[in-house]
């Protein structure tokens, strides 16, 4: 069938491509969706992942809702000046209603159930703030050996947004990331800021996707806030499908290249708060001042035009 995937989620316009690019593919298993707080509060980014599904006529996903805040802290705000007060440009109302009923457990029970159901590892792209994930590791250790991979939308080697040192989705909830990258065992793919930018797409490959037929043109028609706000980031009219890219490689391992360095997470107070700390220096494991712990997966390349064309493709209905 293909890669068996779990994706973890916040919509948000980058998630809504995220999810439509793992929903229409034929070489994905898609096992279920789960939501977090993030972008929008839990209650919408739960009724944006449904209506995303119906929309790409998969409401054979269950869905369940997780967590609504942080670990430890409460974030200070959302990101819905970013992604609009609906998480969708103000656009959730032109998706279909949901027709399957929200999961009556956690998105934690999911996760386990859906695990424990698998006959082979099943990847996991958490592209989100980490609040679940870190949780179904902590209280459910056993079933590590069934999860193949995390491939995470987040962080950033030389960059933040949400503060100079911090990217969103590790910034959202530091002592969840931190527990994920630095603390555990399951092997983790990162895919930060720094790559996510470079794939940023512009107002013709929107165009080709609004032409493209029903679910690309729905799509496209999310996207008027987010793109606003990126246009003056980017200096160009275009936007950053962030978490697209990281469930591209969730999907198609090798379209991003990794490099393996050790991570950690600050969890202090100060101005650094939720930066990842990516170690580049490249020492071996006896040198003394090396980091400890295990290394991470970290996303640092692509070929920029396979990337767009690859996800310009599964959303249009291109080749498979």
């Amino acid at each position: 069938m293909g890669t068996k995937l779990i994706i973890d989620t916040d919509p948000g316009v980058d998630d809504a491509f995220a999810i439509a690019l793992a929903a229409v593919s034929a070489d994905v298993e898609l096992l279920g969706v789960t939501t977090v707080f993030g972008n929008v509060p839990l209650a919408s980014t739960t009724a944006n992942a449904r209506r995303l599904l119906q929309l790409c006529g998969r409401p054979d996903v269950p869905v369940a809702a997780g967590a609504a805040r942080p670990l430890v802290h409460r974030n200070p705000h959302t990101a819905a000046f970013v992604h609009g007060a609906d998480g969708l440009s103000g656009r959730s109302s032109t998706l279909p209603e949901a027709t399957r009923p929200l999961e009556s457990g956690d998105a934690v029970s999911l996760l386990v159930s859906l695990l424990e159901a698998a006959d082979e590892p099943v990847t996991i792209a958490p592209i989100g703030p980490l609040t679940n994930i870190a949780a179904l590791l902590a209280a459910h250790p056993g079933v590590r050996e069934k999860i193949a991979r995390i491939v995470i939308m987040g962080g950033g080697v030389e960059r933040g947004n949400s503060t100079a040192a911090a990217e969103f989705n590790i910034w959202s909830d530091p002592e969840a990331a931190r527990r994920v990258l630095a603390e555990d065992d399951v092997p983790c793919a990162l895919v930060p800021l720094d790559i996510t930018h470079r794939c940023a797409i512009d107002r013709d490959w929107l165009a080709k996707l609004a032409a493209s037929g029903p679910l690309g043109a729905t799509l496209e028609g999310l996207t008027a806030d987010y793109t606003a706000y990126y246009s003056r980031v980017l200096g160009f009219d275009g936007m950053v499908m962030h978490d697209a890219v990281a469930v591209a490689e969730a999907i198609s391992p090798g379209i991003l290249r990794t490099e393996p360095y050790p991570v950690n997470v600050d969890c202090g107070a100060g101005p650094a708060r939720g930066m990842t700390v990516v170690d580049r220096r490249r020492l071996s494991r006896d040198d003394p001042e090396a980091s400890p712990g295990r290394t991470v997966e970290v996303a640092v390349d692509t070929d920029l035009g396979t990337l767009r064309q690859f996800v310009l493709d599964r959303l249009s209905g291109g080749p498979r």
